[in-house]
């Protein structure tokens, strides 16, 4: 007589009530190559597949907003090697992109300084941005060369400019107001932070719009995050209650 095993159990997720925005850290890529004996560029490489599986499997699902950490201003602290790889995924991600949008009606946008990117990269990422004007599909923001400080402390200067150019003054600062100066601005705050990876810190991602986010944490390396993942951390925040600060 065999072993009786258990069908493992389906996470049940409410799809009528999903979160307007789910933002995810993509971490885990570089020790899901080492363990596999691979250069931590296939990582990346897997961690981009896995990127675009869920963002197409969210938008299948009706979600309204998916923001992904893909580099940080940090992240040029790496080889170049790996750097140039990443670069390079962004790229080949831009160019199939561009046709998905139009096609699914999906709205993308970027968080972060562009300035350093190539010329040909920023090109593409202005199409992009012209492309997300004309729908009003699942919009996807991608956080690259961002750092949540950073974003702060240019918001901060370009209010303090408008100030000296007369448009503003000191006195008339708000939450409200210095929110319209982030990256952000005009899109919801997550309501629902997921980071895989079994790293347990925010790492300098969406600071000012993650203030009243639930978070879930997972060891489950980017890479290997699927359907099934996503579905875990979205029970995880069905199953809290929401108080922003009241009984």
């Amino acid at each position: 007589m065999g072993i009786f095993k258990p069908r493992k159990r389906q996470v049940q997720v409410d799809f009528d009530h999903l979160p307007r925005h789910v933002a995810i850290i993509m971490d885990g890529n570089g020790r899901w190559a080492k363990r596999r004996g691979l250069p931590r560029t296939a990582g990346h490489a897997a961690g981009a597949e896995t990127f675009r599986s869920i963002a197409t499997y969210c938008q299948t699902i009706g979600l309204e907003y998916l923001t992904v950490y893909a580099f940080s201003t940090e992240n040029w602290k790496r080889p170049a090697e790996e750097v140039s790889s990443i670069i390079g995924l962004l790229k080949k991600y831009l160019l199939e992109s561009i046709e998905k949008m139009e096609r699914d009606k999906i709205r993308l946008h970027f968080f972060g300084d562009l300035e350093a990117l190539p010329p040909e990269l920023r090109q593409l990422t202005v199409r992009t941005d012209d492309i997300s004007t004309r729908y009003d599909g699942m919009q996807v923001n991608v956080c690259f060369n961002y750092g949540g400080r950073d974003e702060i402390v240019r918001a901060a200067k370009t209010f303090a400019a408008d100030c000296q150019a007369g448009k503003h003054r000191p006195e008339e600062l708000t939450e409200a107001l210095l929110s319209g100066y982030l990256y952000s601005a005009g899109i919801p705050d997550p309501d629902l932070v997921i980071r895989p990876s079994g790293e347990v810190r925010i790492s300098n991602f969406l600071l000012w719009q993650s203030a009243y986010a639930e978070f879930y944490y997972t060891d489950v390396l980017w890479p290997d995050f699927d359907q099934e993942e996503l579905h875990k951390a979205l029970a995880a925040y069905q199953s809290r209650s929401r108080r922003f600060g009241g009984v």
